[in-house]
C-alpha cells in the first residue's frame, strides 16, 4: 500500500498519535491505530465517520534500535516453572510467525500489573530483542522499515479494517497517564518490532500542550491543526508547537481554503520565532485535504525527506539514544515511586500525615520530608 493512501482520511479523521515503523513484514495497529500490511489498500476506511484532528508524531525509521542488554536470556529465564516457560516459548514462536493472537496475548502480558507477569513479560521481551538483533545482522545494518505514526479513532468505527486479517487494532487503557503513553506502550512497540511488523501506529488520547511524553518515543513529531482552530496567538504558543517537525493544516478544501491559507501563514511566521530542535531540519507548514487529496503526496514526501536528512546527518541515531536514556530513567522513577508508596513504614505514616496536611497543621513539604525519613529509617 502506498502510504499517502493512509493519509487520505475524511476531513475530520485525524486524531493524536504517533507513527513508529519497526522492521519487517506487516503493518500493525496498536492503541486504536491501523497497521496495514504492505500492498493492502485502505480505501474502504475513507468513509469512516467523525474524528477530530490534533497532532501526529512520526518516527522515521532507517536505523537499527540500540539494544543495551547486559544480562543473558538464561539469567532472565532462571526460576520459571515449566508452565511459565511453555507460555513464553509459545508467545515468542507465535510473534515471530506473525500470529495476531499471540501478539494480543503478549501485549496483555506486558500491560499486567501483577509482579510475576511483569517478570514473564521481561523474559519474553529479552527473547524478542535477541531475535531483533539477529534480523538486523542478517540485513547487514540496512534500514529494515520506515517508522511512521498515527491514525485515529475507535475500533467500533473501523468496521472494515477490524475485519481485515492484515490489520490488528488494539485499544489500551491510559491508566491516567499523559496522552495515554505508559511504559507498556513502549514495550508493546518492542513486541511488534520483534514480531516483524514494519509499521506501528500508536494513537494517544491527547492532552494539549502537556503531551511531551510521546516525543521520547518517536522520531518525527507532526502536528495536525484544523483551519478554524484559533487565531494567530495559537501559533506562537510554545509547547506542542515547538515540538513539531511538520505542521499540517487539515481540511484545506471548499469554504475552508482561505482560512487554511491564513493559518498556514501564521504558523510559518510563528515557527520562525521558536528555537529549532534540529540543526539540519527546519519545520515545514503544509496544507492537506483528505477530501480532495490536496497535499497528501507532499506530506508523505516531507516525511521521507525528514527521514533521509536525519539519517544522513546522524541526528536520528543520537535522538534514539537519548530517548532510550529518558525511558530508562522514567522507568526507574516509576519503580522507585511504587516502591516508596508500598513501603511498610511509609504506608503506615501516609494517612496521618495526609490528615495533618489537610487540616493545615503541617505543610506538604514537611510531610514529604517526614515520609522520606520514615522510608530511609527502615533501610
Amino acid at each position: 500500500m502506498y502510504i499517502p493512501m493512509l493519509l487520505q482520511r475524511p476531513r475530520q479523521h485525524f486524531l493524536k498519535g504517533l507513527w513508529r515503523a519497526p522492521f519487517r513484514r506487516y503493518r500493525f495497529i496498536f492503541y486504536l491505530s491501523p497497521h496495514l500490511r504492505s500492498g493492502i489498500p485502505c480505501a474502504q476506511l475513507l468513509s469512516s465517520p467523525g474524528f477530530r484532528c490534533a497532532e501526529w508524531m512520526l518516527p522515521s525509521n532507517g536505523l537499527p534500535r540500540k539494544l543495551c542488554l547486559q544480562t543473558t536470556l538464561e539469567e532472565h529465564s532462571k526460576g520459571l516453572s515449566d508452565k511459565e516457560q511453555r507460555l513464553v516459548d509459545k508467545l515468542y514462536a507465535g510473534l515471530i510467525q506473525g500470529q495476531r493472537a499471540c501478539l494480543a496475548e503478549a501485549i496483555t502480558l506486558v500491560e499486567s500489573t501483577h509482579s510475576r507477569k511483569k517478570e514473564l513479560a521481561q523474559v519474553l521481551l529479552q527473547k524478542i530483542l535477541a531475535h531483533h538483533r539477529e534480523q538486523e545482522q542478517l540485513n547487514k545494518g540496512k534500514p529494515l522499515a520506515f517508522r511512521v505514526g498515527s491514525l485515529l479513532g475507535d475500533k467500533t468505527r473501523m468496521t472494515e479494517l477490524s475485519r481485515d486479517m492484515n490489520a490488528y487494532i488494539r485499544p489500551s487503557p491510559t491508566r491516567g497517564t499523559l496522552g495515554g503513553v505508559t511504559r507498556t506502550t513502549n514495550e508493546a512497540i518492542l513486541l511488534c518490532e520483534g514480531g516483524g511488523y514494519d509499521i506501528i501506529l500508536v494513537e494517544t488520547v491527547g492532552v494539549g500542550q502537556s503531551e511531551f511524553a510521546v516525543a521520547d518515543m518517536v522520531d518525527m513529531f507532526i502536528l495536525l491543526l484544523p483551519p478554524a482552530g484559533g487565531d494567530e496567538l495559537q501559533g506562537i504558543k510554545r509547547g506542542i508547537v515547538e515540538m513539531a517537525d511538520l505542521v499540517a493544516i487539515t481540511k484545506s478544501d471548499g469554504d475552508l481554503i482561505v482560512p487554511a491559507r491564513r493559518i498556514q501563514a501564521e504558523y510559518v511566521s510563528a515557527l520562525k520565532l521558536l528555537r529549532r530542535r534540529s540543526e539540519v531540519w527546519r519545520p515545514k507548514v503544509i496544507r492537506i485535504s483528505a477530501r480532495s487529496g490536496e497535499g497528501i503526496t507532499e506530506m508523505w514526501d516531507k516525511m521521507r525527506e525528514f527521514q533521509e536528512v536525519m539519517l544522513v546527518s546522524g541526528e536520528l541515531a543520537t535522538k534514539r539514544q537519548k530517548q532510550q536514556k529518558v525511558w530508562m530513567w522514567n522507568l526507574i522513577q516509576e519503580s522507585m515511586i511504587e516502591h516508596f508508596r508500598t513501603h511498610p513504614a511509609v504506608r503506615e505514616q501516609i494517612p496521618l500525615l495526609e490528615k495533618r496536611v489537610l487540616s493545615g497543621a503541617l505543610s506538604p513539604g514537611l510531610a514529604a520530608d517526614l515520609l522520606l525519613k520514615a522510608f530511609k529509617s527502615r533501610h
